[in-house]
């Protein structure tokens, strides 16, 4: 659970606030009005969460990848279908 204060409190109490994450491995919420506005959080807490981005963004690009693969495939076999006239394809078992 991450500390909440005010922004206006944490004016006043930055450098604190910064022992309390550095030191004691705390995550403080500054807010604004209830909301949440910005965290400080270590940087090891950072450098895990910059990890876990750039993990989770190559399944993205490699999936992406893959399908416009499949798509180039397909406009290929479509194109030499109408080329050679040909109405119907062969599709293996468990193909939609």
């Amino acid at each position: 659970m991450a500390y909440e204060i005010p922004v206006t409190q944490a004016r006043a109490e930055l450098a604190d606030l910064i022992n309390r994450v550095v030191y004691g491995g705390e995550r403080v919420v500054v807010t604004r009005h209830g909301k949440p506005l910005v965290a400080l959080v270590s940087a090891a807490d950072l450098e895990q969460l910059e990890a876990l981005e750039e993990s989770s963004e190559e399944p993205v690009i490699s999936a992406v990848s893959s399908a416009v693969s499949s798509v180039r495939e397909v406009a290929s076999v479509s194109r030499e279908q109408q080329r050679f006239g040909i109405a119907a394809e062969h599709r293996g078992p468990g193909a939609s």
